[in-house]
């Protein structure tokens, strides 16, 4: 068994392959190089658990080698080697980032000893990071609101899978917040202090979604006019969310699958394959296993991203959660617009349990905002979630209708039509209709106030 891999930096030849030997009979794997360039761009490329570092080497010493590391952001522990100690020289390498700092001749007992020891602070480090984001963190059940049989099935998952390093895929329809437990996944990991990186895929043409993820260099196609890092790369030693993966081109496929499995990639035009250390979490609103039969979405891949497997499931699956979810909704609408507490009345609370919910739990969130926006009452009421739109008549029923009185009134069916398409979402809708989205919010204010002033009792007046 494999303790650990060591990045030996000495250019005496004979150093390199006794201190080798004795290393690898204790279980390290031992890789070397001779000079400071090469130890640099070595680390660029592949990130070792510990470098055992001569101080004096041809081309500079340890120091300049710690100062290009934390320069490059490259964490890695260092424990520097010299054979003339002094305690300035000592102080200046652990000020510059170094663990350790052992003058010659080495006792390899102890050398050995110091490297498990320095190993296992890391480990220790992060196993206290990740006990202190889950301490931190919001349960999962009160991060989405209930404590149904779906959901504490759900919080039972996600908590074996987040202190794992293995590839999660979380499958949900739109607005189930698979976005939201990706991030809670990567909180409460061992992960939590490195970079969250996401990146939606669906939409994005091969060649951008390449650069996106792997990055290029200069000349790599018109118009690569410099060095661009990947997200992949920039996601090192942290977590990398894939939305959407389920629309991923079938020719970024293979270097994704490279990536996810052997933890290498190579820039777009480059030679030089590139090491990272990065956890994936996928996400996908479509049946892969369907699109894997259909020959769009390769087997190999699929069978690698689906080990551990989250479902979200749609709110119209665990309706009995519905109040605890839009109570919380609502106390987080009154923090963002500033409101003093609002609730439902029970039969405001009955529609939104009687609702279809497609749009999930963003649809819920935009008929409640929606609703905070537009009344002024401390108690909602079913009328003034607006549930009742109907959805867009047929041929026939459109020809039998009353045709609208006036231009405003032709003006509000198309209003409501597009907000009952939109789930209520009134920055979509505003889109739709082309028109900024303060206007749409003013129309819909005055015709709030007209509701009220026709009929005091409805509670809409703002």
């Amino acid at each position: 068994m494999i303790k650990g891999q060591i990045l030996l930096v000495d250019d005496e030849p004979g150093t390199r392959l006794g201190v080798s030997a004795y290393l690898e009979s204790y279980g390290y794997d031992v890789r070397h190089v001779d000079t400071c360039a090469a130890t640099i761009a070595r680390l660029k490329t592949e990130l070792p658990d510990l470098v055992l570092l001569d101080y004096s080497l041809p081309d500079g010493n340890a120091i300049d080698v710690l100062r290009a590391l934390k320069g490059d952001n490259i964490d890695v522990p260092v424990i520097v080697v010299t054979g003339h100690g002094s305690i300035e020289l000592a102080v200046a390498a652990i000020k510059e980032g170094a663990e350790h700092f052992v003058t010659k001749p080495v006792d390899m007992a102890s050398l050995v000893v110091m490297i498990d020891r320095a190993l296992e602070h890391q480990q220790n480090t992060r196993r206290a990071t990740a006990a202190q984001a889950r301490e931190a963190s919001t349960p999962i059940e009160g991060l989405f609101g209930g404590r149904s049989t779906a959901i504490r099935t759900l919080a039972r998952d996600a908590q074996s899978v987040a202190s794992c390093d293995t590839p999660v895929l979380i499958e949900g329809e739109t607005g189930t917040g698979k976005g939201v437990l990706a991030r809670w996944i990567y909180e409460t990991s061992t992960r939590a202090k490195e970079a969250f990186v996401d990146l939606n895929c669906a939409g994005l043409s091969r060649e951008l979604l390449e650069s996106e993820l792997f990055g290029y260099e200069k000349g790599a196609f018109t118009g690569a006019v410099g060095t661009k890092r990947g997200l992949i790369e920039a996601a090192h030693k942290g977590t990398m969310f894939l939305d959407e993966i389920g629309d991923t081109d079938l020719a970024v496929q293979p270097k994704l699958l490279k990536v996810i499995e052997e933890k290498r990639f190579r820039r777009l035009g480059d030679t030089v394959e590139r090491r990272v250390d990065v956890r994936f979490v996928a996400a996908t609103n479509r049946n892969l296993a369907q699109l894997v039969e259909d020959g769009k979405f390769r087997d190999d891949l699929y069978y690698r991203i689906n080990t551990m497997v989250l479902r979200l499931p749609p709110l119209r699956e665990h309706r009995e959660d519905i109040p605890a979810i839009a109570a919380q909704v609502l106390r987080q609408l009154q923090r963002d617009v500033r409101r003093s507490a609002v609730q439902l009345d029970p039969d405001a609370e009955a529609a939104l349990m009687a609702h279809s919910w497609p749009g999930n739990v963003r649809e819920l969130r935009n008929v409640l905002e929606r609703a905070v926006l537009l009344t002024a009452s401390p108690v909602l009421r079913r009328s003034d979630l607006r549930l009742t739109a109907s959805p867009t008549p047929s041929p026939v029923a459109a020809a039998s209708a009353p045709a609208p009185a006036t231009l405003k009134e032709m003006e509000w069916q198309q209003i409501e039509r597009v907000l009952a398409e939109e789930g209520g979402n009134v920055p979509r809708a505003a889109m739709r209709l082309g028109i900024p989205r303060s206007t749409l919010y003013q129309k819909l204010k005055i015709r709030n106030q007209q509701t009220a002033v026709r009929n005091p009792e409805s509670g809409l007046a703002v």
